[in-house]
């Protein structure tokens, strides 16, 4: 062995090897300040016009949808405040557990209405689900949902690589079961409206409330909601230095514009009158 080969296999026999670094980064892109700007807009008028609507109709199942619509509001000004610091915590903390958690108040308003469209037409019989259960085992998961979701968002707020990777996890489970509970949640609707065609109530047949429109407006809202959840999954497993979360266009394509549309849609299509009407509908009831 020469001297010049034996110096290189000293040095291997003692080199200690280096550690892969992570390459963890709040946001791959500087946040754009037009477009969150727009976003705070126009959810600041669909927010303002869904609490005039709650207080004319006294539709109070929608406060939670309400709420879920200031939070985008909130989120999206922290996208703002990151435009003009990348690396401020509370910014990116803000947006990415507001936006992240409002679609689960949009959910907790939806799983209400049908359970109150069932009852105003009478048709407690025709629900796969008990009606007296319905909203319970719904809202429950969406609790479920959201408080993962939002416990998530705020252990990855701690400030280490190792929490960041624990709440990621947490938000991914807390997402399939927003995802899993909807998914039931249409199949129940589903089944009922067909039920509901083929064998109405007095009360069906006399459209005391429109509950064929109520019903579409549902299967809208709620794909719209699904298709959303189910590109934040994919997002999460792509993990921090995914194709997706590299991207800003990805958000606000398949997350704002799909949460605007479930708000402009219940804005046009309001659901406001199964609160109303009650002696009519209690005359149903009786002759049913």
């Amino acid at each position: 062995m020469t001297p010049t080969s034996t110096v290189l296999a000293s040095r291997n026999a003692t080199a200690v090897p280096t550690p892969v670094a992570y390459d963890f980064r709040l946001y791959r892109y500087t946040p754009s300040l037009e477009v969150p700007i727009v976003a705070v807009a126009v959810f600041a008028i669909l927010t303002g016009y869904h609490a005039i609507l709650i207080k004319r109709h006294r539709s109070f199942y929608f406060t939670a949808f309400t709420i879920g619509g200031l939070f985008q509001c909130l989120g999206y000004a922290g996208r703002i405040w990151s435009h003009y610091d990348p690396m401020a915590i509370g910014g990116f903390v803000i947006q990415a557990i507001l936006i992240l958690v409002a679609p689960a108040l949009y959910a907790a308003s939806i799983y209400m209405i049908l359970t109150r469209l069932i009852r105003s037409i009478n048709a407690q019989h025709l629900s796969i689900v008990p009606v007296r259960w319905l909203t319970r085992i719904f809202v429950a998961g969406d609790v479920v949902s959201f408080v993962m979701q939002a416990g998530g968002g705020g252990i990855q707020a701690a400030g280490t690589l190792d929490l960041y990777n624990l709440g990621e996890k947490i938000i991914i489970v807390g997402l399939f079961v927003q995802i899993a509970f909807f998914g039931f949640f249409i199949v129940t609707t589903v089944m009922f409206h067909y039920k509901s065609v083929a064998t109405p109530t007095p009360a069906a047949r006399a459209e005391v409330v429109r509950w064929k429109r109520h019903i579409y407006v549902l299967y809208t809202t709620s794909c719209l909601i699904l298709v959303r959840s189910i590109f934040r999954v994919i997002e999460y497993l792509q993990g921090n230095g995914g194709y997706l979360i590299s991207h800003e266009v990805f958000l606000y394509v398949f997350d704002a514009l799909l949460m605007a549309s479930v708000m402009s849609t219940f804005a046009v299509w309001y659901i406001g009158d199964l609160e109303q009407d009650k002696d009519k509908l209690r005359e149903f009831r009786i002759a049913g």
